[in-house]
């Protein structure tokens, strides 16, 4: 995970896998994966850069090992799609629930890797408040490029999200976004480590701030993160 994590993020051309479809067909790397595009560039990318010249930290294991941990790293890395994580979360959910979490069973393991690995890949939702919301500033940014693109390119209206002209919405669509794919799994995580509870503590914090900002975005004392 400490080689995924990081290595993982080290290209990315800046767009999602949510797009429309005519959008990334249009774009070289859709030819290249049938699914979790920008997750298989980011571990195509992990490969160059763990062969490269002073970068091989891998060397001194054992060909077995070595095909293990690639293995490892490729199933941590395609496991920050969020698509994968809604399939995958419900059976982490229901073993942590009913104490059947066994952690000498190597499936519950990489289960609970695939967990942390999206718990790290949106832990800027557990950050101090003037970094979340700088974070979320520049993501936005970049998902409103992408929708600019949608616009320009394909004469679409491009969802909510990736909309600049729905920029008053950016405070409800993270309380959403914290309720749907956050919190649960920040609370789920405490309950196995209380050394996960700061994030668990810092999501409810940050929950609370976009609460306050939407309502007043609707009631039109302020417009988005302004």
């Amino acid at each position: 995970m400490a080689a995924a994590q990081p290595i993982g993020r080290a290209s990315d051309p800046g767009f999602t896998n949510t797009g429309p479809h005519m959008f990334w067909s249009a774009h070289p790397l859709a030819h290249l994966y049938c699914h979790s595009t920008m997750e298989h560039h980011h571990f195509d990318q992990c490969l160059m850069i763990l062969n490269s010249p002073g970068n091989q930290i891998l060397s001194g294991l054992s060909l077995e090992g070595y095909k293990a941990t690639l293995k490892m790293i490729e199933r941590a890395i395609l496991a920050t799609d969020l698509a994968v994580y809604m399939k995958r979360r419900g059976e982490f959910f229901e073993l942590t629930k009913n104490s059947q979490f066994v952690w000498e069973d190597e499936d519950h393991r990489d289960l609970l890797r695939s967990m942390l690995m999206t718990a790290c890949d949106i832990s800027a939702i557990t950050k101090p408040w003037p970094v979340q919301k700088r974070i979320a500033e520049l993501v936005a940014t970049e998902f409103f490029e992408q929708g600019d693109k949608e616009r320009e390119e394909l004469n679409i209206e491009p969802i909510d999200l990736m909309n600049r002209e729905k920029r008053d919405k950016i405070p409800s669509m993270q309380v959403s976004f914290i309720d749907a794919i956050c919190t649960q799994l920040y609370e789920t995580l405490a309950g196995m480590s209380e050394h996960c509870s700061p994030l668990l503590d810092g999501c409810r914090q940050n929950r609370q701030r976009w609460k306050r900002l939407a309502e007043q975005c609707e009631k039109g004392g302020v417009n988005g993160l302004e």
